[in-house]
């Protein structure tokens, strides 16, 4: 059972960054369909924010390109989300996921992010 665990929340101001990780309980890095970033705010449905392919390729969400890059470190099982210019819509739950062959999705227990303006 592949475990993910998402550290890296907090309170920030409106134009801050925070670094998000995320780290695997096992090697999966190599063998994944898909892993990436979604985030859940009050009272909305959870969103996705940024993910990498199978060929490690990024992908992003319009409300965050240009401010988020995600990344990876495939020797720490860890992927991260370095979130920049950070904006008060940006408050939500972030979550980490990953798709292993099958499929089977896994999902970490979310770090809260709250941006103040």
């Amino acid at each position: 059972q592949v475990q993910l665990v998402e550290s890296g929340g907090g309170l920030v101001q409106a134009g801050g960054s925070l670094r998000l990780s995320c780290v695997a309980s096992e090697r999966i890095f190599f063998s994944f369909n898909a892993m990436g970033w979604y985030r859940q705010a009050p009272g909305k449905q959870r969103e996705w924010v940024a993910s990498f392919t199978r060929s490690y390729s990024t992908n992003y969400a319009d409300s965050v390109k240009g401010r988020f890059t995600i990344s990876r470190d495939t020797a720490k099982n860890t992927m991260y989300l370095q979130m920049n210019s950070l904006k008060p819509e940006d408050t939500a739950v972030y979550y980490c996921s990953l798709t292993l062959p099958g499929p089977i999705d896994y999902w970490g227990q979310g770090t809260r992010v709250t941006v103040s303006s």
